[in-house]
Formats: structure tokens, C-alpha cells, sequence
């Protein structure tokens, strides 16, 4: 297993996420959201998961794992956290994002296993530089195979 503590506190590249009209309405649709203010409006206020799209707006520069790949088999997402600091995104928005390893810890699981919890997080500016959301996401590593019988 690679020694995830030395991504503690890196970052990446910041990148631009343009809020797009269409994709906020296809993306309320495909997770089938109701409310109006995701499929009606002119300037369509984004669902809080819509955030997850920034994956398609990155580059292996701009993850704050520097394009480490970590072992399917033994990894898990443990946690999704949104965070808006005010009112949240709408179509016509620009924001810019940056992800950073935000703390890396170590646990012994129930079974004997070392697990290896990531934090990252994805801040998101407007283009005055106020934050407007954060995204938390929580990653494990175990020392073996999800499943594996440890």
C-alpha cells in the first residue's frame, strides 16, 4: 500500500466549473429531483450533489492525490458532505474549485484490518473569490480486499 500520509495538505491545480443551464436540468432529472427551482427556473438553482459533476470538469493535475490510483478492490467512499456558504450555485455561475487532502488518519478495524481514512476537500469560488461550497469526501483504504474475509 502506497504511504498515503505524505498527501496530508497537498493540493491541486484549481479549475473552472462553469454552471451549465442544461446540465443542472439533466442532472435534476437523472437523480429525479421535483423541485421547480432545479427544472424550471431560467437560471436553475443547482441540486446540493450537483457538485459531484466537478469530476468531469478535472484533470489528473487538478486531484489533490496527484493521480495516485488507489487499489479498487480495497478501496470504499465513506462520506459525502456538502457545505454552501450562502445561497447556492445557479446556471450562469462560474466557479473556481480546488481539492486538497485535508487530514489522513489511521484505524484498526473491527476484523484486525488497517484502514486509511482521506479526507478531501473541494472548495468552490465565485469569481470575486467568495466561497460559496464545499465538498467532503471521505475515502478508506483497507489494508485488504473489501471482502475478503479478514
Amino acid at each position: 500500500m502506497p504511504d498515503l500520509d505524505k498527501f496530508a495538505g497537498t493540493r491541486g491545480e484549481p479549475f473552472t466549473m462553469p454552471i451549465e443551464r442544461g446540465k443542472v436540468r439533466e442532472f435534476a432529472r437523472a437523480t429525479r429531483a421535483q423541485h421547480p427551482a432545479f427544472l424550471e427556473d431560467t437560471n436553475p438553482t443547482i441540486p446540493p450533489t450537483f457538485l459531484m459533476t466537478a469530476v468531469y470538469w478535472q484533470e489528473p493535475r487538478h486531484f489533490a492525490l496527484g493521480g495516485l490510483r488507489l487499489d479498487i478492490h480495497r478501496g470504499l467512499q465513506a462520506g459525502q458532505a456538502f457545505t454552501f456558504h450562502g445561497p447556492p450555485p445557479r446556471a450562469g455561475d462560474q466557479l473556481t474549485a480546488l481539492q486538497r487532502v485535508d487530514s489522513v488518519e489511521h484505524k484498526t478495524g473491527r476484523r484486525g484490518g488497517d484502514l486509511t481514512f482521506i479526507a478531501i476537500v473541494t472548495e468552490f469560488r465565485d469569481p470575486t473569490g467568495a466561497l460559496r461550497a464545499e465538498s467532503r469526501t471521505t475515502l478508506v483504504q483497507t489494508s485488504h480486499a473489501v471482502g475478503a474475509g479478514i
